[in-house]
């Protein structure tokens, strides 16, 4: 395809193609030997009507269907929310029917923390993790007063960062919310990424630091000497403590001591094979299925060949496009986990009076994108073509390697906060609206899939893969994807890294009621 004609036919069986430029009512334009004359103003990444679309027939993207017709659509008009209903097919679902294999390339290795435990993470910081709100600003207080200390001293130290958020109360104590709580805020303080830290509760919350310690291992603090580099943090509750100045003086205190420890520390060859790799989208646009999206999607076929792991996310972002994912799990268990979710969110959205239709996001619509269907099926292509091998829980630890999906909402924050709890070491994110977004103490780089985007947000995204739409390959730009992962699990700064970001992105998940 011509790098210069205006029109992209991305299967043959399409009944769209994808405007690459802003198009004027009464353009003649040919694609894949056919001329169209444009019937109204088409917006850049926009769909066009290549053939007469009866009212109720199937629209195609992708070679998949993405909805039907809501009135009959004529050759050259725009093919967008206003004349598009969802309708989803009926057929039934295929199991391990396309499952493939990777060449064994040369062994790679990044520059990481080898930790006590084994892990390995790729970047060191220290953590101050709330409980609760009521024991956030306390967190914030004691990252800060640590903060003061001269850290140029520690240089292997990249900083102190207060892991709060707006829960940990009003939900049924030992109850899903709470165990799911206490799993991310586990996830979190035992994070490769993470060298110390020191959880801190209020003391009457229903997310009691003792029932985090009983179900998720940690320690209580007491007579204990602490360690830097431990998998167990230390626990303190304010009200048994004293009060907010009393605990923020003994806490600072205690890190204080382990920042020389925490310091301690040497980047090292380590196997490509022990590197976990997040898969996000957010603000998608019309081109994020055709350049960004596919582009991560052979990185992280390159990472899994490597004997790494990736990991897919966001299942409202899915719902459309499960299919696709059953036909490459391993198993038909595995296949039927997945789908196990998608009836899990169908009932969710029932019981809350929505519907998982509602995405696509007015800025999604804006870029392009019109059903729930269309952009499921170019977020699947983050996943790339390896074989789905286990399906996890929200927060829940990764420990398969490959390629994997964890259960997770669509809005950004909280997907990440679940794939970071999960043990992802390093996240990509690909947008088209122009997300910026870091999520410590995991860096998170950021690709743009429209050259236009990434030349108005330089100081944002990390690489753009909207060159594939002026003539560059998903190839080449999906290795620049995995060169760029290898180099920041290495110690090289994301964008969002250097302007600070990833202090206010922790947002657990809390589906159910709160009291």
């Amino acid at each position: 395809m011509s790098a210069l004609e205006p029109l992209l036919l991305l299967h043959p069986s399409d009944t769209i193609a994808v405007a690459r430029r802003a198009l004027q009512q009464g353009e003649s334009v040919t694609v894949a030997g056919r001329c169209v004359t444009i019937t109204e103003a088409i917006p850049v990444n926009h769909k066009v009507a290549l053939i007469s679309i009866p009212k109720g027939a199937t629209i195609r993207k992708f070679g998949q269907p993405i909805g039907s017709a809501a009135s009959d659509i004529s050759p050259g008009q725009w093919v967008h929310v206003h004349n598009v209903s969802i309708e989803r097919e009926k057929s039934g679902y295929e199991f391990s029917t396309e499952l493939v294999s990777f060449p064994a390339p040369t062994p790679r290795t990044f520059q990481g923390y080898r930790r006590k435990n084994g892990s390995a993470g790729t970047r060191n910081y220290i953590a101050v993790i709330s409980t609760v709100n009521c024991s956030a600003t306390t967190s914030r207080y004691v990252a800060q007063e640590l903060s003061k200390s001269d850290l140029s001293a520690f240089p292997n130290i990249d900083g102190v960062i207060p892991i709060v958020h707006k829960s940990g109360c009003a939900f049924a104590y030992n109850g899903e919310d709470h165990l799911l709580l206490n799993r991310t805020l586990a996830g979190f303080a035992r994070h490769p990424n993470i060298a110390a830290c020191i959880v801190l509760g209020l003391g009457c919350e229903t997310a009691q630091a003792s029932h985090l310690q009983e179900t998720q291992g940690l320690v209580q603090l007491g007579g204990r000497k602490a360690s830097a580099d431990s998998s167990l943090p230390m626990i303190l509750n304010i009200q048994e403590v004293g009060g907010v100045r009393r605990t923020v003086d003994r806490a600072v205190g205690v890190l204080r001591e382990l920042l020389p420890d925490a310091n301690n520390v040497r980047r090292e060859p380590i196997p490509l094979s022990e590197l976990i790799l997040g898969l996000q989208c957010g603000g998608s646009d019309g081109a994020s299925g055709i350049t960004a999206n596919p582009a991560l999607g052979y990185a992280s076929d390159l990472l899994v060949a490597h004997g790494g792991g990736s990991v897919l996310a966001e299942t409202p972002e899915v719902y459309g496009a499960e299919q696709l994912l059953t036909r490459r799990s391993i198993s038909r268990s595995v296949g039927a986990q997945l789908l196990e979710r998608i009836r899990w969110w169908e009932d969710y959205a029932k019981k809350n009076n929505a519907s998982i239709d509602n995405n696509p996001s007015y800025g999604n619509k804006q870029g392009g994108l019109t059903t729930i269907i269309e952009k499921s099926l170019g977020a699947v292509a983050k996943g790339g073509t390896a074989p789905l091998r286990a399906v996890y829980q929200f927060a829940e630890p990764i420990t398969e390697k490959g390629f994997t999906f964890m259960d997770t909402p669509g809005y950004d924050p909280i997907s990440v906060t679940g794939l970071v709890a999960g043990g992802c070491q390093v996240v990509v994110f690909t947008t088209g609206r122009g997300s910026c977004f870091g999520c410590k103490p995991t860096p998170t780089i950021k690709v743009a899939t429209n050259t236009p985007l990434y030349n108005r947000m330089r100081e944002d995204m990390d690489l753009n893969a909207g060159s594939i739409l002026d003539g560059n390959t998903i190839e080449n730009v999906g290795t620049e994807i995995f060169e760029k992962i290898v180099a920041v699990a290495s110690g090289d700064k994301t964008l969002s890294e250097q302007q600070g970001i990833g202090d206010e992105e922790f947002c657990p998940w809390m589906p159910g009621p709160i009291f």
